[in-house]
């Protein structure tokens, strides 16, 4: 019955007879069925071809992943002087493409090349698509140069392609030079290759290369839009460059252009990082009446601005007013607002967020529990760090070096060395490869416990896995042989650090001065000092502070001043310790009116003293017996919100303060 049927097909084929489309498709499917490729073949000339049959059958072939009966069937076709159509060719190959058969369709084109039909500018196109997708650029760039020697002039759609490819694998030089290749060869390029372009250097922090390529597009006459304008905003904003980012937004608006999310995204940015939180609301609110909803990453932007400044209530607020206006929720947005609490030290609002995740469904990220992990750590909750750290292990979670790092600094800080040394050893086991940041905290903590071999081990470890010591290492060591009084040793190392790639920067010198001056060994202290201002680098506040409280302590009260003026002569800003540090020397002169002009010129520049600040002027006046000044000044920094520390609460117990009030003192 089928042989039947197959041979009325030949047949009906054969004289011509006028078959349905949908009756062809069925024989079609049944001789494939039957392998009788050969009737196919027979009857392909006669009456097939009107009917797509070639497109049909190699499909079919694919379908059924028999690949290599479609590329016979090619073949048995050319052989028989009967070539497909390159319309045809290049809908098969197109479509291998999309299925992800580079292979089989690297092979088809090869057939094609040797025996028909000739590849066309179509089907160059779409294997140096896939290749540049898959950044093959080799086999891309192979193909360009046949296109070429086959006499196929690139268009601005290879040309596109190319380029792109080149910028996708950070050959930005090689896809800016055939950029000048495509137009000196008289190839009309668009404002979308140019915008990519731009938009590849903007993204690897080049925005110098990005306005060249801008002003050549401009000098080949091509008017930039909305989405060119955008990128050079974004651009500009990550560059620091608001202003300049506002100017272009007017011409967006002059033009009559439509702002897109982008742009107004790119903008609020800027404006949230350069603390101008009053215009990036204000362009929030032209986002609203302009009909647009910004989505969840122009609101993160907004929290994390006023995070920044301090103000997580109205941060807080402002996420609610999103919620109730139906922003879609996400986890990068949960982490912004955690992050924030925790970094002003709001802990029980970050985790308030953590646990409104769930409600509102959001599901927890690696992000999320590290900033929850981080911030819990750093405020010395390390239980609850730990019970969140496991949480994260339970579900299923690979967490980076950082949160070890986090954990192992914590537990090394509260001196446990040993849960952070399990910590570090759980890394390992886990398979995760500790950094060098790791190993700084752990050289750290040894020297803490004066381990120094445990330290020499580690770095023994830290070379024989390939690792490169940074400055933070040398500077480690360096304080923490400073700290057990092995100041050969330290200078040794300083020496080395002086002739090696990695060089001494203002905190290496600052702990060698400071442990000098903690030693009262002035002229060591002032020679390592000399040395910074002979070859740099500059010596900063911290470097003039160690060495001024290092000649008060030695009663050198005269170069103390002199210092404290050469630091105000080389604009060396003073801070709330380098003023701290010169008023206890001016107390323990006895000098108590400059002690008094000197705390009063911080407050002068804006400077807020803290606890230790006025400590040590409340203990100045107590010990020259100016208690009712004493305790005016200790009224002073109760209704600034500053409450006492043992420390001065010590000190006033010994001079009879009680409340808040001196025994026999007498306002004068």
């Amino acid at each position: 019955m089928v042989d039947r049927a197959v041979e009325t097909f030949a047949w009906m084929s054969k004289i011509r007879v006028s078959i349905s489309h949908y009756a062809a498709s069925e024989m079609l499917d049944l001789l494939i069925d039957l392998d009788r490729i050969d009737v196919i073949l027979e009857t392909y000339e006669e009456m097939c071809k009107g009917l797509g049959v070639y497109e049909f059958v190699f499909n079919n072939f694919l379908k059924r992943g028999e690949v290599e009966k479609g590329l016979n069937f090619h073949r048995a076709l050319v052989e028989r002087g009967l070539v497909p159509k390159i319309v045809d060719c290049n809908k098969i190959l197109k479509g291998l493409c999309i299925g992800n058969q580079i292979g089989v369709a690297s092979d088809f084109f090869d057939m094609m090349v040797r025996s028909g039909p000739s590849p066309n500018l179509v089907t160059f196109s779409t294997l140096i698509n896939v290749y540049c997708k898959e950044l093959r650029l080799d086999e891309a760039f192979n193909l360009y140069n046949l296109m070429i020697e086959k006499g196929i002039v690139p268009d601005l759609v290879i040309y596109s392609i190319l380029i792109n490819g080149l910028f996708r694998a950070g050959k930005l030089e090689e896809g800016n030079s055939l950029l000048t290749m495509a137009l000196a060869r008289g190839v009309k390029m668009d404002v979308v290759i140019f915008s990519s372009i731009m938009d590849a250097y903007v993204r690897v922090g080049d925005l110098g290369k990005a306005i060249e390529v801008y002003t050549r597009m401009l000098k080949e006459g091509i008017s930039p839009n909305v989405v060119t304008y955008s990128i050079l905003i974004n651009g500009l904003c990550q560059n620091g460059r608001v202003l300049e980012a506002c100017g272009v937004f007017g011409r967006i608006l002059k033009q009559g252009l439509e702002p897109s999310m982008l742009t107004y995204s790119s903008l609020i940015d800027g404006f949230c990082k350069s603390e101008n939180l009053r215009d990036g609301f204000g362009l929030y609110g032209i986002m609203l009446r302009k009909g647009h909803v910004p989505d969840v990453v122009v609101c993160s932007m907004l929290i994390n601005g006023l995070s920044r400044q301090g103000l997580m209530d109205e941060a807080l607020r402002f996420f609610f007013q999103a919620v109730k206006r139906g922003l879609t929720l996400n986890n990068y947005l949960f982490n912004t607002l955690i992050d924030g609490c925790f970094r002003l030290k709001r802990t029980r609002d970050g985790v308030k967020m953590y646990i409104l995740m769930g409600m509102y469904k959001v599901i927890p990220d690696v992000v999320t529990y590290t900033v929850l992990v981080r911030g819990l750590a750093e405020q010395g909750r390390l239980v609850e760090a730990l019970a969140l750290f496991f949480q994260l292990l339970k579900k299923g979670f690979s967490p980076d070096p950082i949160i070890y790092c986090t954990l192992i600094d914590g537990f090394c800080k509260k001196r446990d060395p040993a849960t952070g040394l399990q910590i570090f050893k759980l890394m390992q086991s886990n398979g995760i490869f500790p950094d060098i940041c790791i190993y700084n905290v752990l050289i750290n903590m040894f020297f803490r416990e004066g381990c120094v071999e445990n330290v020499l081990e580690l770095l023994r470890e830290i070379i024989k896995y390939g690792l490169e010591p940074d400055i933070v290492t040398y500077n480690t060591m360096i304080c923490g042989y400073c700290s057990l009084k092995i100041f050969s040793k330290a200078i040794k190392l300083f020496e080395v650090l002086k002739c090696g790639r990695t060089k001494p920067n203002a905190i290496t010198f600052t702990i060698l001065i400071d442990a000098y001056c903690k030693d009262g060994r002035m002229d060591d202290a002032m020679l390592i000092f000399s040395s910074m201002l002979e070859r740099g680098p500059e010596p900063n506040i911290l470097t003039y502070s160690c060495l001024i409280d290092g000649y008060f302590k030695t009663e050198n009260t005269e170069s103390a001043f002199e210092l404290y003026e050469k630091m105000l002569g080389d604009r060396v800003s003073p801070n709330i310790v380098s003023y701290s540090i010169l008023i206890d020397g001016l107390c323990k002169k006895g000098l108590m009116e400059e002690a008094s002009l000197a705390f009063q010129c911080a407050i002068g520049r804006h400077l807020l003293p803290d606890v230790i600040a006025y400590g040590i002027l409340i203990r100045g006046y107590c010990k020259v017996g100016r208690l009712a000044e004493a305790m005016m000044l200790y009224d002073h920094m109760l209704v600034n919100g500053i409450m006492p520390d043992d420390l001065l609460q010590k000190a006033l117990a010994e001079y009879g303060f009680q409340d808040g009030q001196a025994k026999n003192c007498v306002l004068n």
